[in-house]
């Protein structure tokens, strides 16, 4: 099909409607394959450079284009085939240009289970994202090949915290389902996954940011932190927004990773919620330290200053997760005694975000100093009295890097319960219900 035509584009969507496409549901999206276009018996493995298209310009003049073209067809179509057009598609594509991001996910083709492979897997999901195509993954575990037990765990771990999460392999491959390498090994896989159903509130705050700014959801070390020179030339470590610092295991039998840490920043560890031993001195440069990185261990960091909200019930799926309540977790910058963080939410499935401005953003802040935690909301009023509040709640705030606790804590004339950890210097706020839609405070003492 001429996907550079614009008729041929538009029967194309014509084709996704419920009664052309038979057996298909709301629930069923699309994969558009092979679309660069592939053609295996031609001697370049795509049509020739001098075919032309309806309109009699040769391909070589298209060839880039094409696979965002299919894929915007696609994508349009998914759109077109419900009333009011108003539920969002999902598109994945393997072929894109610039621009594609508009219309779907990107993984980066036929990939092999082997080290290497996964070691080169972050390098090019960054230079995608660097190019502001920021909804990009690799095919976990590899698509040629049998990965063993260990390779398969660390490409799960490194998987998890890139945007596009999914397996995939080769018809001929072994089959590799977690629970087929043993107890042991799918519980370590099942954390890995755990973790990255937690953070989707965090992914898709982040989401919404790139969306809107252009800035990237995984970063370069540069681009956060553009005055490092030495971290230039970093490309086995990354951000995921501002406020995660990634080190993905990529060696095999591993035990100890390095990683430079921003100094501007206090860093913590995301499992044990304690600081990161660095020298700030006066902030400048970066530290590089030698962490734990065992089979057990994935090396990620929270920013300190920085306020993430994560969703911690176990679910089937995401559409089971949408009313659960959030979890915040505080890190408190060590010379400033604050944090900060924002939670976008909307009804993540419509385009009311953009048609009719239906959504929400929580404004929390941390400040030690002035004793106190809050939350502002900036929303459109009639999308708030429509949602539920109760669908948006808090159950529990954790705070890390607390030198001294308070004696009390109140939410207006009610008490709150704490506890602290005087080692790790964890404070945590169990039900201090609150929604992240209302404006509240919580005043220490």
């Amino acid at each position: 099909l001429d996907f550079t035509n614009e008729e041929v584009r538009n029967w194309w969507a014509d084709q996704f409607s419920y009664n052309s496409y038979v057996g298909s549901t709301p629930s069923l999206f699309t994969w558009n394959d092979m679309n660069e276009p592939s053609v295996f018996n031609g001697p370049e493995v795509s049509m020739q450079k001098d075919l032309r298209n309806l309109d009699g310009i040769e391909h070589r003049e298209w060839h880039n284009l094409y696979g965002t073209l299919f894929q915007r067809a696609t994508a349009e179509g998914l759109t077109r085939r419900n009333p009011g057009e108003n539920v969002r598609p999902f598109v994945l594509s393997r072929s894109f240009f610039a621009g594609s991001q508009r219309y779907g996910s990107i993984w980066t083709g036929d990939n092999e289970s082997s080290w290497p492979h996964l070691k080169v897997a972050a390098p090019m999901l960054l230079s995608l994202n660097t190019a502001a195509l920021s909804f990009v993954g690799a095919d976990v575990g590899g698509f040629f090949g049998n990965p063993d037990a260990e390779l398969m765990t660390r490409w799960m771990q490194a998987g998890a915290y890139q945007p596009f999460f999914r397996g995939h392999a080769h018809h001929d491959s072994k089959r590799r389902e977690p629970w087929i390498f043993g107890e042991v090994w799918m519980s370590r896989m099942r954390h890995a996954a755990m973790a990255r159903y937690a953070l989707l509130p965090y992914w898709y705050t982040i989401f919404r940011e790139a969306g809107v700014t252009g800035m990237p959801v995984m970063r370069t070390m540069w681009m956060q932190y553009p005055e490092l020179e030495e971290l230039y030339g970093t490309d086995d470590q990354y951000l995921i927004g501002s406020d995660l610092l990634i080190k993905p295991v990529t060696e095999a039998h591993a035990t100890k990773s390095e990683v430079a840490f921003p100094l501007e920043h206090d860093w913590y560890d995301v499992d044990t919620m304690m600081s990161m031993p660095l020298s700030k001195g006066n902030g400048v440069g970066s530290q590089a330290l030698s962490v734990s990185s065992d089979i057990d261990k994935i090396p990620v960091y929270q920013r300190g200053g920085s306020i993430i909200a994560r969703k911690l019930r176990l679910r089937r799926s995401t559409q089971m997760m949408v009313n659960d309540p959030y979890t915040l977790y505080i890190a408190i910058d060590s010379t400033s005694k604050e944090a900060t963080g924002v939670l976008y939410m909307d009804d993540e499935f419509s385009f009311d975000h953009e048609k009719k401005g239906s959504f929400g953003e929580a404004k929390f802040k941390a400040d030690l100093k002035n004793k106190f935690i809050s939350n502002k909301v900036n929303a459109e009023s009639q999308w708030v009295a429509s949602t539920s509040k109760s669908s948006r709640m808090i159950e529990r705030v954790i705070i890390m890097g607390v030198e001294e606790p308070p004696t009390t804590m109140h939410l207006q004339s009610i008490e709150l319960h704490f506890s602290y950890d005087r080692e790790s210097k964890v404070l945590v706020i169990r039900k201090p219900n609150v929604s992240a839609l209302d404006d509240w405070e919580i005043k220490l003492s």
